[in-house]
């Protein structure tokens, strides 16, 4: 299994008290320090190039973070999303490991990675960075996976907290990607609705504040597990957030790191099923340092037995 990241990630800096501190890419690359992750195969993650990012993301959206960052300090795009000089780089090196990580998986590679990166993704729609978000890195990828490899059938797991609108946006169309999440509900960005379902690849499951263990577990069971399985993906993708943790700040769901590994040992069984094993997953959200550790050192673990 490999595993990519980029000091560059360390770059991003979006403000001082930001939830979505350098700190917490230090966390995870702390936990995956570990001995029981000295199998991994640690890769550098390279950066995304223009033709890669422009098969979901506008040429003006790519321009403003590529040409216009902030030489110095910060410029800020909406109200919790900011670039500093280090962004774009980063911003290039995040969506590029997703990109790295499917040809990997889907070559001579590694058949699982895990992407330690940051900023985040899912809720950069096509022409908008928001949420934390420059560019959308999983769905960089899951396009980078249908053009260049020309698979027929993808499929993107989300249970970050937030609903990933911005994926869901840039694929809503387009059948040959299945976006499935699971969030609470209400909570930002306000999407991620039941009847929301696309060209029939949609599945949200939203949970209320409050859900723990047995309403994800039984959202997985009866929804999510079986859409994937009809769905019979090539390749799975994971948009791996960790913010349904019952000790993150920013949400009200009750999940620990035996849920994270849980749903990550199904999904790991899904894809032996269907896609000779091909997971790519990629960091999104999660904002309790330790919790944020344990969550991921449970789901890379699970990825890699």
């Amino acid at each position: 299994m490999a595993l990519y990241t980029h000091e560059a990630c360390f770059d991003h800096d979006p403000g001082p008290a930001h939830p979505e501190a350098v700190a917490r890419l230090a966390a995870v690359l702390e936990a995956l320090d570990d001995n029981v992750f000295a199998g991994l195969v640690r890769l550098q993650a390279p950066r995304a190039s223009r033709a890669q990012l422009a098969r979901v993301h506008t040429r003006r959206l790519i321009d403003s973070i590529l040409e216009h960052g902030p030489l110095h300090y910060w410029r800020m795009l909406d109200a919790d999303t900011m670039m500093s000089p280090g962004s774009a780089e980063a911003a290039l090196r995040a969506a590029g490991a997703v990109c790295a990580a499917v040809d990997g998986a889907l070559g001579e590679g590694a058949t699982r990675a895990f992407c330690a990166v940051r900023p985040p993704g899912h809720h950069a729609t096509h022409d908008t960075a928001m949420g934390f978000c420059l560019f959308n890195n999983i769905a960089v990828g899951a396009a980078h996976a249908l053009a260049e490899h020309g698979l027929k059938r993808v499929a993107i797991v989300d249970f970050d907290v937030h609903h990933g609108n911005g994926t869901q946006d840039i694929f809503w169309n387009e059948p040959r990607v299945l976006y499935a999440s699971s969030h609470q509900d209400p909570l930002y960005p306000g999407t991620g609705a039941r009847s929301d379902t696309g060209v029939g690849n949609i599945v949200n499951v939203p949970l209320p504040a409050g859900a723990g263990a047995v309403e994800f577990r039984t959202a997985c069971t009866q929804v999510i597990l079986p859409a994937l399985d009809a769905f019979a993906p090539q390749l799975l993708m994971i948009s791996a957030g960790f913010d349904a943790h019952r000790l993150d700040p920013l949400a009200n769901l009750e999940l620990t790191e035996e849920d994270y590994a849980w749903i990550t040992r199904e999904l790991v069984a899904l894809a032996e099923r269907h896609a000779s094993g091909r997971i790519v997953s990629t960091l999104e959200g999660g904002y309790h340092l330790g919790a944020l550790r344990a969550s991921v050192a449970a789901h890379v673990f699970a990825l890699m037995t």
